[in-house]
Order: C-alpha cells, then sequence, then structure tokens
C-alpha cells in the first residue's frame, strides 16, 4: 500500500511541475485599467470597459499595446437589475465608443462581443465596479 501512495504523490508531483512548465503566457504586460475601467483578458487581449452615465468605451491592447480598431466594432448588452440596454460601439480614435444616456451603476453586467474585420474576435463579460 505505501508504494502505492508514495507512486500516486510522485505522479501527482510530476504533471503539476508539467502543468506549470507549459504555461508559457507572458506575464510581462500589466491587466491594470490605464482608463478607469474594468479590465478582463480574453485570448492574450486586455479590454478594459470604461462605463459612465454618457459614455460607453472599450479599449484592446495586445500585450500591453494598444489594437488596432480601424476595422472594429462591438455590440455591449447593459444588464443592470431587470433593465437591458444593448450598445453599439465603433471606432473612436485608440478605442471603440458609443455616446448617449446609460443605466450604470456597480453591478451592472455587461456582456461585449467584439468584431475585427468583419470576424467575432471575442465574447468579454465584465462586472461594473
Amino acid at each position: 500500500m505505501k508504494t502505492h501512495a508514495f507512486l500516486a504523490s510522485i505522479t501527482l508531483a510530476l504533471a503539476g511541475s508539467a502543468f506549470a512548465a507549459g504555461d508559457k503566457h507572458d506575464h510581462a504586460h500589466e491587466h491594470k485599467p490605464l482608463h478607469g475601467g474594468v479590465v478582463v483578458e480574453v485570448k492574450d487581449m486586455d479590454y478594459e470597459l470604461v462605463a459612465k452615465p454618457t459614455v460607453i468605451q472599450l479599449h484592446l491592447r495586445d500585450h500591453g499595446k494598444a489594437a488596432d480598431l480601424s476595422n472594429a466594432s462591438a455590440k455591449v448588452t447593459l444588464l443592470s437589475g431587470s433593465e437591458k440596454q444593448e450598445v453599439e460601439l465603433r471606432p473612436a480614435g485608440d478605442r471603440l465608443e458609443a455616446a448617449g444616456t446609460f443605466k450604470v451603476a456597480a453591478g451592472t453586467k455587461a456582456v461585449a462581443i467584439v468584431t475585427i474585420g468583419g470576424k467575432a474576435a471575442a465574447t468579454v463579460r465584465f462586472v461594473v465596479k
């Protein structure tokens, strides 16, 4: 019995070290908000949602550098309590943006479907702080 327990612990230790060695993700860039929003990482891209009552912005960073958004758009669905609002974001300089009147407060949930070059790039989920 002791041999089986010993072999099992060695197997678990080797599996853990193989998993750690297989993590090739470069964490040289930080996932901090640069524009006062909420940051979520999907597929090595950072998405920062800035949700204010008069503007919704989405900033995209690829390994810490601003992404080219000239062919990008996003559809953001805001869920605040029982209310749902859909917003189309378009390129506005270094971000995707929409102006208007939005019900956003702490706890508001947002789902962004980002399209780049006519292809769905990512679905990103946020909770506004």
